[in-house]
């Protein structure tokens, strides 16, 4: 027999697809109002009613398939090198006085990708997932666990948005945002057509009223119009912002407070340049980028960064390292504060240009002339 405690949690959690329903029920209405309604009993012109019904159907299904893979797409975790093995969690638990406690999680951060700190320096752990966080990850309240480059905890999928299906959730914008546009457009002049026959808007009123047989259709082509043209004002909001954040490679949460390194917080610590950071999230090969398929580069826990130095405890970067990545993490899965070899592939290319590049540059130029 389950406990009392367990059923309640399992009831609201329940209760956390009430939006995920209410979009779902919003859609499947607005297909119908859409294809029957306005394409199948109102457009008359054959050739207009085919061109409508491709062009609707194939929005429908990438709206469809990225809002499933936003759904349905399970955040990531971070992996097992970060969390506290049973000995380090004794003697972690074990120490009283926070100094001592941060000299070992040092200690295990040492050998592991981790650049930022909290906004006092000290090395960011969860206490209930009992890991050491890797850069961009937090732990979110609603899933009860620590999510890759969280973004935030969205409600109308009822999932966390973050490393795992932040691409998806941004085609699902897009989409939904077209979606929604096309449906406006298209239904637009048999709206006005509803409201200005011959002028006579109080006419047109009473008929609706009375419930003549042509009621129906004219009520789901003004409702259609008014929900479209709404979710359209909205989703332009939402979907500027989060390109936005993408063109400066920034969370949610970093947009509202910027990540801290040891030299303190810095809001442009992860970005790129615009190109590179837009790959990051959608890939380098472009025939996937209109695809709700994951094609984002890196793992999700070790990210590169803007920073010439982003930890004074270790050496700074320099193009000599690029060579011998692959050698590195072959002999173990964290080289000592070394990217990965896909994330490395964003600073490979076009190193004239890249901030990392000049600033290891300059840093080698300026020790050579002090020697």
């Amino acid at each position: 027999m389950a406990p009392s405690g367990s059923r309640s949690i399992g009831c609201w959690r329940v209760l956390y697809w009430i939006p995920v329903l209410f979009i779902c029920l919003i859609v499947a209405w607005s297909y119908y109002a859409y294809v029957v309604q306005l394409c199948i009993e109102t457009v008359e012109n054959m050739g207009e009613k085919i061109v409508y019904l491709l062009l609707y159907h194939v929005l429908f299904i990438m709206f469809v398939w990225s809002y499933w893979q936003t759904i349905f797409t399970k955040p990531l975790n971070p992996l097992k090198e970060f969390h506290l093995s049973h000995p380090d969690k004794e003697l972690l638990g074990r120490e009283d006085r926070r100094e001592s406690q941060q000299e070992i999680l040092r200690r295990l951060a040492k050998d592991l990708p981790i650049y930022t700190r909290t906004m006092s320096g000290a090395v960011r752990y969860c206490d209930l997932c009992h890991l050491l966080k890797p850069d961009r990850c937090h732990h979110c309240s609603a899933c009860e666990k620590c999510i890759l480059k969280m973004d935030h905890h969205c409600p109308w999928v009822n999932n966390c948005v973050g490393f795992s299906n932040y691409k998806f959730f941004m085609l699902f914008l897009a989409y939904s945002l077209l979606y929604c546009l096309f449906v406006t457009a298209t239904d637009l002049q048999y709206f006005i057509q509803f409201w200005t026959v011959d002028g006579k808007t109080h006419d047109r009123l009473m008929e609706y009223l009375k419930g003549l047989p042509d009621t129906q259709a004219k009520f789901h082509i003004m409702f259609l119009f008014f929900a479209a043209s709404t979710f359209s004002v909205s989703l332009v909001f939402l979907f500027a912002y989060h390109c936005w954040l993408v063109c400066k490679n920034r969370s949610t949460l970093e947009a509202f407070r910027a990540p801290a390194f040891q030299h303190g917080p810095d809001k442009n610590g992860f970005s790129l340049g615009i190109n590179k950071n837009f790959r990051q999230v959608f890939g380098n090969e472009k025939k996937y980028w209109p695809l709700p398929v994951f094609s984002s580069i890196g793992d999700g826990c070790s990210f590169p960064t803007c920073l010439v130095n982003p930890d004074p405890e270790q050496p700074s970067l320099s193009p000599v390292h690029n060579s011998s990545i692959k050698s590195a993490e072959e002999s173990h899965p964290f080289p000592s504060k070394t990217l990965r070899e896909s994330q490395n592939q964003l600073l490979s290319n076009g190193q004239s240009e890249d901030r990392v590049m000049r600033g290891t540059s300059n840093l080698a130029l300026t020790i050579e002339k002090e020697t």
